[in-house]
């Protein structure tokens, strides 16, 4: 599989997503997929925190990784980087942008939700979306966790219904997700 595979078609946006859980993989799925691009700014939203060194190791990890040519873009602002940015992107991980706005309440995050499916809608180049799947073990026994699984869940969703394509990562393997699943009606 590779960008070639990645034909854009004018029926469905030109977002690629890619979740799966914690070290199942979808960083570098993503990577893989997207390493043809050209101009392809790499959006990583998360705060630097040169405090915690086994943050800082992670983050080393996944810009050793990267491709050179690739534009860095550090933010926790994904509505201001999508308003900016017209070429491809690479957003690792859209759980950031849910933890940016874990403290508003509901109604400010619906808003804010919906603000980003917007502007995904709207560009016209193509997007690679890395996301987190959380949720299939233990409910947190912390309100801020199950808020976090809860707005992840839901922004997932929608992200999917408007991708072109959607993949699962797990155990190190990619699974694309539309050729063999349903869309549940709601």
């Amino acid at each position: 599989m590779n960008y070639h595979d990645l034909s854009i078609r004018n029926d469905l946006s030109h977002i690629i997503f890619i979740t799966g859980g914690t070290k199942s993989g979808k960083s570098e799925f993503a990577e893989h997929l997207a390493k043809e691009i050209k101009n392809l700014s790499y959006v990583a939203l998360s705060k630097n925190n040169p405090n915690d060194k086994e943050w800082q190791k992670k983050i080393n990890l996944h810009r050793n990784r990267r491709p050179k040519d690739w534009i860095l873009i550090e933010t926790t602002d994904l509505l201001n980087t999508l308003k900016k940015e017209e070429g491809p992107l690479l957003i690792d991980s859209i759980g950031g942008f849910v933890m940016e706005s874990i403290e508003r309440d509901l109604k400010e995050w619906l808003a804010k939700m919906d603000s980003l499916i917007v502007l995904l809608k709207k560009r016209k180049n193509i997007t690679f979306i890395v996301g987190e799947q959380v949720g299939w073990s233990l409910v947190s026994e912390y309100k801020i966790g199950n808020t976090y699984i809860e707005r992840i869940g839901e922004l997932q969703k929608k992200i999917t219904k408007i991708s072109k394509d959607n993949w699962l990562a797990i155990n190190g393997r990619a699974i694309k997700i539309d050729e063999i699943s349903l869309e549940i009606p709601t």
